[in-house]
């Protein structure tokens, strides 16, 4: 079971980076005025959802404890960055509000998953 977490926690990675990553490329545009969300931070967000309610499901399997106040905080960001990325994610311009928005809810995200014990 834990190589099966591990794999999970892994592809829970790539998702955080795939929305980070397309965050930071966008941020010379969005100095410029013409950030977009990119396809990559839409599938990153739905793989950290997916993978996150597995890793949930995965460690309560295998009778570990799971912080389901924490939990519940980093879901309502994901949800929150999911919800901009979706619904603004075929506009070829985004406002520095909703786009910062993300990027600083991402980072929220992570800190909250590493300094969160």
């Amino acid at each position: 079971m834990d190589v099966l977490i591990h794999l999970f926690v892994g592809l829970h990675i790539i998702g955080i980076a795939a929305l980070l990553g397309g965050f930071l490329t966008q941020m010379k545009a969005m100095g410029q005025g013409t950030a977009r969300f990119v396809p990559g931070m839409l599938h990153g967000a739905l793989t950290m959802l997916v993978t996150g309610v597995a890793l949930v499901g995965l460690n309560q399997a295998d009778h570990h404890h799971v912080n389901t106040f924490k939990i519940g905080v980093k879901l309502a960001l994901l949800i929150v960055i999911l919800g901009l990325v979706y619904v603004k994610r075929d506009e070829e311009k985004i406002d520095k509000g909703a786009f910062g928005t993300v990027g600083l809810l991402t980072a929220a995200n992570i800190f909250i998953a590493v300094l969160w014990t």
